[in-house]
């Protein structure tokens, strides 16, 4: 039988396990069993913490714009429909991002937004 050289799988896997659970505490941090299951369970806590972040962001974007949006006389809904009635197609992250740092920009864009609005609706009158 010949001679296999690819070194100890399982203290290799062990470690790699023990290196990711460096900074739990205790028993959870030395002993593998016990970091295997703090590991595992912490790995799938960051996944659904991927997945919540987007979400989080998303929230605080339409928060911020709403915000912005009441500031200048508009609510969200009726801002984000005169938006792409203007034909002005930029995400939320930048809308909360100008609405935060620049209130002279968003109101120049909620500006075009009340026009938009007001030729759609003299165009159904």
């Amino acid at each position: 039988m010949p001679r296999a050289k690819r070194g100890n799988k399982r203290t290799e896997r062990r470690k790699k396990i023990l290196s990711l659970a460096k900074g739990y505490r205790g028993t959870k941090s030395k002993l593998y069993r016990s970091a295997k299951e703090s590991v595992e369970r912490g790995l799938n806590f960051a996944y659904t913490g991927r997945k919540l972040k987007k979400r989080d962001f998303r929230s605080l974007w339409i928060v911020r714009i709403g915000a912005a949006a009441r500031l200048n006389g508009l609510n969200y809904s009726q801002f984000m429909h005169g938006l792409s009635l203007a034909g002005i197609e930029l995400d939320r992250k930048v809308l909360a991002d100008i609405a935060a740092n620049s209130p002279d920009a968003f109101a120049e864009l909620a500006g075009q937004v009340k026009s938009a609005l007001e030729n759609k609706q003299q165009q159904a009158a």
